[in-house]
């Protein structure tokens, strides 16, 4: 099972006003920088629940990922059971 981690996120707004996350820093403290955004959709974390606008990542060569909710909140799917506060 999948759970809801919520992360602070570092994203800027094109002149366009596409929004596109830079880096995330995980609840342990480690920032991540993103290295491409291969895809952005609206979709729901089927894993971890929830919904948003799902931005398909590249993080040290590995897909995520990362979900920008109505509320204006970042999650991330994780398989442990990390308690954050909401």
């Amino acid at each position: 099972m999948s759970y809801k981690v919520y992360v602070d996120v570092v994203a800027e707004f094109s002149k366009d006003g596409i929004l596109r996350p830079r880096s995330f820093t995980w609840i342990d403290g480690q920032k991540y920088e993103i290295q491409s955004i291969t895809d952005i959709r609206r979709a729901a974390s089927l894993k971890a629940g929830g919904a948003g606008m799902r931005y398909t990542c590249r993080i040290w060569g590995r897909e995520a990922h990362l979900y920008y909710e109505d509320d204006n909140r970042w999650f991330m799917e994780s398989r442990e059971d990390i308690r954050t506060e909401e």
